[in-house]
């Protein structure tokens, strides 16, 4: 907590400066960027608030997609619909350059909002037989809309730029699938195979913030799912039974040691037991105790020691019990995004010319996982990079002693500013962009 404040701290310290230090002169290539930008956002505005109180769920994003592909086909992009699920791909070539990807996502999560906003969702859904409200608290709406706005701007000023535009709208990110999907359903063989693509993510940092990496900026994830085997019984006589909770108890505190004192301390990686589901009664040992957790780490040496030392760990409690040889399942989930160095270089330069050295940042990764990662491990030299948006006054009050804590993603209370938010999206992105398909 201490580092994650303090990595907070220096962050918004960054942009304080920026709010007071002396004006920087704009590049002239934002100079053009940013009218254009102010022009249409009273509807790009329109268009996030409708995504927000209609979110959908993964691979449910019918209307979304829908939405998403009327907006590219009147801007003239060639659309096609239903690539990975409900996966869209929007073509639009101008002359001879290199093909960029962007890409948003399109899906929301099955939680409750609580902001009270206006315009805040009250949709609910049917998943795995159970109704669950749904809600867009991480932020994908504000990438949906400022897609849109990049997709605009660009067209605005094709006469600066030449190549070939691929706008992905990808499915399922929270489930970590969607990109996967649209990979498997010939993404990089019925379309261009894309020279470089930009993804942005909303950051729960005062707004104006744009936030880079050079290297790994998201971390690899893993889920695991554990089934301890025992002998059930009364649990007045635990002499005639092998105890699978005192089994999977063990596990669970033995298997921090594999963190704690097998992996370098420099290193990180994270082992999270969420779940532990075994028995009916108190006075009842069950047959069996079922675990499930996540792991995280960001190097592929770290993945491989965690994910090694947890079925060690599993087999070695259940021996120390007696029991049979649990069930260990390890499911890879999304691999960690690494940045282009080269990409990111080019793109952060031309980022700080447009807003101001204080206000383009370098941050630490984050440890949540992204399967943009499946787009960059296909081959493609890459950038992806936050966008806060959160009020600054809110975010500095949080910092002081007693003040009240930001919602962050995934929080059923997060509420990106919506203005300065996409405006910063659709001006880094179009940037981004523009500084990439410059002819040379």
């Amino acid at each position: 907590m201490i580092h994650a404040l303090v990595r907070r701290s220096a962050v918004f310290g960054a942009v304080l400066l920026a709010a007071t230090a002396g004006a920087q002169t704009p590049s002239p290539l934002h100079t053009q960027v940013a009218p254009i930008v102010s022009g249409m956002y009273p509807s790009l505005e329109t268009l996030y608030r409708d995504l927000h109180a209609n979110p959908e769920i993964a691979f449910q994003e019918v209307r979304t997609a829908a939405k998403m592909a009327d907006e590219m086909r009147k801007l003239g992009f060639e659309v096609t619909e239903k690539v990975g699920g409900t996966g869209v791909v929007a073509i639009y070539k101008n002359g001879a350059g290199p093909t960029v990807l962007v890409r948003t996502e399109l899906d929301a999560l099955p939680m409750e909002e609580k902001t009270g906003l206006p315009y805040a969702s009250k949709a609910r859904t049917q998943s795995n037989g159970r109704e669950s409200f749904v809600a867009h608290s991480c932020g994908h709406d504000i990438h949906m809309a400022s897609w849109v706005g990049t997709a605009r701007t660009l067209l605005a000023m094709k006469d600066r730029w030449k190549g070939t535009l691929m706008f992905v709208a990808q499915p399922a990110e929270e489930t970590v699938s969607g990109a996967k999907a649209m990979i498997a359903d010939g993404l990089f063989k019925r379309f261009p195979k894309p020279d470089y693509a930009f993804a942005l993510h909303t950051s729960p940092s005062p707004y104006g913030f744009v936030g880079y990496k050079v290297g790994a900026i998201s971390s690899n994830s893993d889920s695991l799912e554990i089934t301890f085997k025992g002998r059930g019984g009364h649990g007045s006589a635990p002499d005639k039974t092998i105890d699978p909770i005192a089994i999977a108890a063990r596990f669970v505190t033995d298997v921090q040691t594999v963190v704690s004192r097998e992996k370098d301390p420099a290193e990180f990686g994270v082992v999270t037991i969420g779940a532990i589901q075994g028995g009916t009664v108190g006075n009842i040992i069950p047959d069996t105790v079922v675990l499930s957790g996540t792991v995280r780490s960001y190097s592929p040496q770290v993945r491989e020691k965690l994910l090694a030392g947890i079925r060690r760990t599993a087999n070695a409690a259940a021996m120390m019990g007696g029991a049979p040889e649990p069930v260990v399942e390890l499911v890879p989930g999304g691999a960690a995004v690494v940045n282009d160095e080269a990409v990111v270089g080019r793109t952060v330069a031309a980022l700080k010319a447009a807003f101001g050295d204080p206000k383009v940042v370098a941050v630490p990764p984050i440890t949540a996982s992204e399967d943009f990662s499946e787009f960059v491990n296909a081959g493609v030299p890459s950038m992806f990079f936050f966008v806060g948006v959160l009020a600054p006054e809110d975010v500095a009050a949080s910092m002081k002693p007693g003040g009240k804590p930001i919602a962050f993603n995934h929080s059923p209370f997060f509420a990106p500013v919506p203005e300065p938010s996409i405006k910063t999206s659709v001006e880094a992105m179009s940037v981004a962009v523009l500084t990439t398909m410059a002819p040379k």
